[in-house]
């Protein structure tokens, strides 16, 4: 036997009341709950289309086929810098706005170092200006070449030498003072009995002769042969002259127009070269004949004062056999080279041992 309790119509209105108010909140909070739900994940998918990015640009150079390429040696070889990095890597520029163009990396390779490290002049045909070495320019005389500041011409003009040694001689001195370098100091001591500076006037009366320099006057004698000149008094010291077309001209006018004079001597043109002052750093010495029987003497005693001086002396024998040894012996003594001129003009330079 089953009870069933009957609720009256007040309590039972208020039952559904209860149940409708039920059903409605679980409605409410089944919605509140998918809102918040939804609002989670809209936080979470759509944020990161509102973050900005950071853009990559990328260019890649075209490729280039190697060249092969000719380097030069150089004397000094320069730093060597780090290896570029390869053409074919790509390089990446970060770039915080967008845009349609890339921007390419220039790439610039040196791939080979300069050498203009300054003025690399020759020896005009052969022998020019030098460099900063101490060194001032090129000269050469009867094939023996020489590089030097200073350079000094002792030339023989004693009328020995007439006709083939004179032309030989006058035709070796124009060709040497044309090639002369640029910086560099020369001068021109012609000897025979006097001794003189290329230029100056000469006049000889037997055994006395007389150097006119301007107003000045230079006197010169002997009591005894050809080979005992001096001079009388005051002696010369011959200036400098600068390498430039006004003094190569006036020296090639001397060198053709100077005439040849009685006498040989060594020692007082080998002399006046050396108290030049600065000194000289070469002196070509040029004879056809020798200086009487102290030629070996002469020869030892310029020799050891050349090489106390620091000068060295390069001699020349112009078709003189007798003159070779005592020649030879003062180019050694002083550090200097030595040269034959044979019958003909041939040119020997001869090793000094």
């Amino acid at each position: 036997m089953s009870l069933h309790a009957q609720l009256s119509p007040e309590a039972q209105a208020r039952l559904d009341a209860m149940k409708r108010n039920s059903t409605i909140s679980s409605i409410v909070i089944a919605f509140l709950s998918l809102l918040l739900l939804g609002l989670l994940m809209a936080f979470l998918f759509i944020s990161p289309m509102f973050r900005e990015t950071e853009v990559i640009a990328i260019y890649h150079p075209p490729s280039q086929q190697d060249e092969v390429r000719e380097v030069k040696k150089m004397s000094t070889s320069p730093k060597q810098k780090p290896s570029a990095p390869s053409s074919s890597s790509a390089r990446v520029i970060a770039t915080a706005t967008p845009s349609d163009i890339a921007i390419p990396v220039p790439d610039i390779e040196v791939t080979e170092p300069s050498v203009d490290f300054g003025s690399g002049n020759d020896f005009g045909d052969g022998w020019s200006s030098g460099d900063d070495s101490g060194m001032g320019g090129g000269a050469s005389f009867f094939n023996q070449k020489v590089v030097a500041k200073r350079v000094v011409y002792v030339i023989d003009y004693s009328q020995s030498m007439k006709g083939v040694r004179d032309q030989l001689m006058r035709k070796e001195m124009k060709k040497s003072i044309d090639h002369l370098g640029d910086g560099l100091l020369f001068q021109m001591i012609f000897f025979a009995g006097p001794v003189w500076v290329a230029g100056q006037e000469v006049s000889q009366s037997g055994k006395v002769a007389t150097v006119k320099d301007g107003g000045r006057k230079y006197d010169w004698k002997t009591t005894t042969d050809h080979h005992g000149w001096e001079p009388v008094g005051k002696k010369q010291t011959p200036k400098w002259l600068s390498v430039d077309h006004s003094s190569l001209r006036d020296a090639a006018k001397h060198v053709k127009e100077t005439p040849l004079v009685l006498g040989t001597i060594w020692d007082h043109p080998l002399e006046m070269a050396l108290s030049m002052d600065p000194k000289p750093d070469i002196i070509f010495f040029m004879t056809d004949g020798v200086a009487g029987k102290k030629s070996e003497e002469i020869a030892k005693e310029m020799g050891r004062k050349a090489k106390a001086k620091g000068v060295v002396i390069n001699t020349v024998a112009l078709m003189v056999p007798q003159a070779q040894e005592p020649l030879k012996q003062l180019a050694k003594l002083s550090g200097g080279q030595f040269s034959i001129v044979k019958e003909g003009g041939a040119v020997e330079v001869v090793p000094l041992k």
